[in-house]
């Protein structure tokens, strides 16, 4: 997580920007709920109505809500409204209007006055409305303490009289029976939190049934709160919608660039790499860091910055609202988060040891499907096709299995999420339900509840989803760490001149070399000298150090112990791009690069002219067959230069390192693919083409170096014998054995005659 994080942290101001905008995005998210709650509650249940001040009453509405009024309240009432007959002065539509009809209508203003009047109406028209939509059985039964008893008993026994067609609480009141002290009191005791609560929504269902049946047009107060809170959701919506495409981009673009400036470092860090750092890593191992591993890095960048910023955010936020919206259903969000954190452990117990053993597997897959992708005609002539397939058809079934195991516990984790989520939400809708029945919840004060209750859910999912998937991104940011740590045991050193070698003499001065983690050198006391204008040959046995020695030259490793002088300067107090921009290698394994003949012959000097590049081509004897081709240096090669063959593979190499007209030729090797008459060409062409050159030949067969001004005769890793050819065959044995196996007797003879021909 930490590692993922220091990836993160160049992109902090665009970090910070994400934050604010997700921060946004759930106060959208969390503010949507409660215009869901409004709709319901006041656009449906009240009709759109808003006051808790009535605008307008009916005379007799005004008097009875004034009867349970203190004297202040009634005090204040009075010098707040006027008498009038015009149903109009409201404010709103009218429809219909009863002839002679007498309205109090509201006529105080200012904010102050009206949260006055909130206070003095409040438990005035709870009460009105309770007692005066009470029949008389409930009447007698309120008036009694619960006993039945008749209500023209009861009245004729209080001396109360009818003053309607039905007893109401009014007639019992003007008898002076009861008070409106003495209901109020006792409403506010049994009513207490009701009230507190759902004063308001009680308030405004009351003021809705009021100007309905004052003919008051209710249907256009509906509509116009419906499509005023209709329309602050749909831009709630849009805006929500803007800013979760603003989040994804950026956070697509900051994980996009999080990618490709890893994969540029770690492909930079891998170019300046030795041999021996390549060594340490498997060429399978450093493609899945430089693809695998950062695209799993960069998909939990885009979730970190997309859910884990986000999830806190929304789980907070939701569970303030709930809190704010009914305290007594709480206990259900603890069940829920408590299931979902149950399923989420079992499920990262289970499967949190095969996310960790993926990437190793990968690795195993990408080795076997390189080794037989290179290997394949080997594997065609040995027949070993079928031991291959079952060896890779095991390292991808392990890697298969353990893909399904890890997907299947995300699959089985899902279903079990939406079981919770759906238990969850019929069990809010069980308790809601007798809430409601009770009056002590509302109809969308459950459903907001719902929908706080499921965010809150979905953001413990969320970051429990990027608990599950942080272990493999990881050990993907840990692997691409231990490449981007390491440092290359050849570097320049801070004080490396960066000059043009001039004459190209090379000196080895008691050089010993000893590969890394090896238990005995390589090479010991190398001592020779290879001059401007000469060849010099180095020939052994196969193993006897005779590329390592030219690798030492080049600084693909460094010596451990003496020195290796270039115009007499220690190769090392030079820059490494100074060195090999002298020299002109040509590897054992001749190595061309997808694009054309000319770029290939290009690769060493970009600027090379059209003329030097058919030179080039000519001295290294590929002249022939390019001409034969369509489009001459232009002509298409294929990745590795599958399209060519292996000797015209081997003579364009040389051709490029001709074409880069350097002070020091180093073939490795190279001529091993050709036949002994285009050696012998090719070797003639570059004496002639080479000659104020240095000229390191590493070869096998004794044809190649037979004319060499100096031959030097390696074996398990030390000099035994410097000379010519006819020098060495009188004083080397070791040479003497070589020759003898490669050349008759005649040959031999022949060979100690006049040495004439190709100097090379």
């Amino acid at each position: 997580m930490l590692q993922i994080l220091k990836y993160l942290k160049d992109y902090l101001f665009w970090a910070v920007l994400i934050l604010i905008l997700l921060v946004a995005q759930a106060f959208c998210d969390l503010s949507l709920p409660d215009y869901t709650s409004k709709l319901v509650d006041t656009g449906i249940s009240a009709g759109g109505v808003t006051d808790t001040v009535p605008k307008i009453l009916t005379a007799s509405e005004y008097e009875g809500i004034r009867t349970f009024m203190t004297a202040d309240e009634q005090a204040l009432v009075t010098q707040s409204y006027k008498q009038t007959d015009k149903l109009s002065d409201s404010g709103y539509q009218v429809k219909t209007q009863t002839a002679g009809a007498v309205y109090y209508v509201l006529t105080a203003q200012g904010e102050k006055q009206e949260s006055k009047l909130k206070a003095a109406f409040a438990e005035p028209i709870l009460l009105y409305s309770q007692f005066s939509a009470m029949d008389e059985t409930d009447l007698a039964k309120m008036l009694s303490d619960g006993k039945s008893t008749d209500i023209e008993t009861l009245a004729a026994q209080m001396g109360v009289e009818k003053s309607g067609e039905q007893y109401t609480i009014f007639d019992f009141i003007s008898a002076k029976v009861i008070t409106p002290a003495q209901l109020r009191a006792s409403a506010e005791s049994e009513y207490a939190t009701l009230m507190d609560n759902y004063a308001d929504s009680m308030v405004a269902a009351f003021l809705a049934e009021s100007y309905k049946a004052m003919g008051i047009d209710t249907r256009a107060i509906q509509n116009h709160y419906l499509l005023v809170v209709g329309a602050q959701m749909l831009g709630l919506a849009l805006l929500l919608t803007a800013i979760s495409i603003t989040v994804g981009f950026l956070a697509a673009r900051v994980s996009a660039d999080l990618g490709m400036k890893t994969r540029d470092k770690v492909f930079h860090k891998v170019v300046r790499f030795s041999n021996a750092e390549m060594d340490r890593f498997s060429t399978a191992s450093l493609i899945t860091r430089s693809t695998n591993d950062i695209q799993q890095v960069q998909m939990v960048a885009v979730m970190l910055l997309r859910m884990v910023a986000y999830a806190p955010v929304m789980g907070v936020g939701g569970l303030i609202k709930v809190l704010n919206t009914n305290t007594s259903m709480a206990w259900i969000i603890g069940i829920a988060v408590l299931a979902v954190g149950c399923v989420v452990s079992v499920l990262m117990v289970v499967a949190m040891p095969k996310f960790k053993m993926m990437q190793q597997l990968m690795d195993r897959v990408n080795l076997v499907m390189r080794e037989v992708l290179t290997g394949l005609p080997v594997i065609r002539a040995f027949r070993r096709g079928n031991y291959e397939e079952k060896r890779f058809d095991e390292a991808n079934t392990n890697l298969t299995k353990t893909m399904l195991f890890t997907n299947r516990a995300m699959t089985f984790m899902f279903p079990l999420m939406m079981l919770i989520m759906n238990g969850i939400t019929l069990l809010i809708v069980w308790v809601g339900g007798h809430k409601i029945e009770d009056g002590s919840l509302q109809l969308g004060e459950m459903i907001a509840f719902i929908q706080y209750t499921m965010m809150i859910v979905m953001s413990f999912l969320m970051i429990t989803m990027i608990s599950i998937m942080l272990p493999r991104a990881a050990v993907s940011a840990n692997r691409i760490e231990e490449v981007l740590k390491v440092e290359p045991e050849i570097t320049d050193k801070e004080n490396a001149r960066d000059t043009q070698i001039q004459t190209g003499k090379i000196t080895f001065s008691h050089v010993n070399f000893r590969y890394p983690n090896a238990q005995e050198d390589v090479l010991h006391d190398i001592n020779f000298s290879a001059e401007p204008g000469q060849t010099t040959a180095i020939i052994g046995s196969t193993g006897c150090g005779k590329s390592t020695l030219v690798h030492l030259i080049l600084r693909l490793y460094d010596v451990t112990g003496g020195q290796i002088f270039l115009d007499g300067t220690d190769i090392r107090d030079v820059t490494q791009h100074s060195l090999r921009a002298a020299i002109g290698f040509v590897p054992q394994k001749a190595t061309l690069f997808s694009g054309t003949i000319r770029s290939n012959l290009q690769f060493g000097d970009e600027n090379a002219p059209e003329a030097w590049l058919e030179k080039s081509a000519e001295i290294a004897q590929a002249k022939e067959f390019i001409d034969q081709k369509p489009e001459r240096l232009d002509s298409e090669i294929s990745q590795g230069g599958t399209n060519v063959s292996g000797g015209q593979k081997q003579r364009l190499a040389i051709a490029r390192a001709v074409a880069k007209k350097p002070p020091v030729y180093i073939f490795d090797d190279s001529f091993s693919a050709l036949d002994y008459q285009t050696d012998v060409a090719l070797r003639r062409a570059l004496s002639e083409n080479a000659k104020e050159s240095t000229v390191l030949i590493v070869a096998q067969r004794i044809v190649t170096i037979l004319n060499a001004d100096r031959i030097l005769v390696l074996d398990n890793g030390r000099i035994q014998g410097i000379g010519t050819h006819r020098e060495l065959m009188q004083s080397c044995e070791v040479y003497q054995q070589i020759v003898k196996s490669q050349l008759s007797e005649s040959e031999i003879e022949k060979s100690m005659g006049k040495e004439a021909g190709a100097n090379v």
